[in-house]
């Protein structure tokens, strides 16, 4: 039975995730405490993976109450910060390995998603996962997970199960986790990203090459290919209809209730 069974956020955007038994979900839509906080640069724009490499390197941790961010340099010692009462700090040791300015803002009510359209979790299910690191000789599904960054991993499901979860550009699939309902939009377009070590930043040779010749070759018969510009799809942005009070907890049941019209097109 289709079920969550794992649950991501990354409350620093570009930096280390942390897997969690439940989401909150808030007013926006998003879940709470994912890409809360993001770093900008001198002309506003943000820092990560897919501007700089080197963001990769770093390894950090959040407190359980979200509230200190342990970093790591290579070849350095661990230092821990609290977000708001160090921020002065915080910002000055990421400006010092950057190389150049570094603001850290914080948006507790959107988070910073690369996709302001669709802010609701990112969906992929293990047997995708499974199938796509079988593409590469010596690439792990924890691997994968960590170069991917989806919020949300769907079990007892068969590899691109997921790619169900959307319809056209005017309608949306509606399902739920749980008491949560969802709207699956459309598969997620992958960056640069993906291609590159999640430790050190090293780019796969081929990987985007072998990406698109296999997800091509194993589309599902069913899938809606008016989706697919190109074939470095993978995984389902989804959008969460606002002031649902609401929670998803791993181990949840999913099914899908069908499909609405996307009232969020512009006439």
């Amino acid at each position: 039975m289709p079920h969550l069974a794992r649950i991501a956020l990354y409350p620093f955007k570009s930096l280390d995730g942390v897997m969690v038994q439940s989401a909150n979900i808030l007013a926006s839509g998003a879940l709470e405490h994912d890409r809360e906080y993001a770093c900008f640069d001198r002309q506003g724009k943000v820092v990560n993976g897919k501007r700089f490499a080197q963001i990769h390197q770093l390894r950090s941790q959040c407190s359980n109450d979200y509230q200190t961010l342990t970093l790591q340099a290579p070849h350095t010692e661990p230092q821990t910060f609290h977000i708001e009462q160090e921020r002065s700090d915080l910002e000055a040791w990421l400006s010092d390995f950057f190389q150049f300015d570094i603001q850290v803002q914080q948006n507790s009510a959107l988070g910073f998603p690369d996709d302001t359209d669709s802010p609701g979790p990112t969906l992929i299910s293990t047997a995708t996962l499974e199938a796509v690191a079988a593409w590469y000789p010596d690439l792990t599904v924890t691997e994968l997970r960590r170069r991917l960054r989806t919020n949300l991993e769907i079990g007892g499901v068969p590899a691109f199960w997921e790619d169900q979860l959307f319809a056209d550009a005017k309608h949306l699939v509606q399902f739920q986790i749980g008491s949560v309902v969802l709207e699956g939009v459309n598969p997620c377009q992958r960056c640069i990203v993906p291609t590159r070590d999640s430790q050190s930043g090293v780019a796969t040779p081929k990987f985007q090459k072998t990406f698109l010749h296999n997800r091509k070759q194993t589309l599902p018969d069913w899938v809606n290919l008016a989706r697919f510009n190109h074939f470095y799809r993978l995984a389902v942005n989804t959008r969460i209809p606002k002031d649902q009070d609401s929670v998803l907890t791993q181990g949840d049941i999913i099914r899908i209730n069908g499909i609405v019209s996307n009232t969020e097109l512009t006439p």
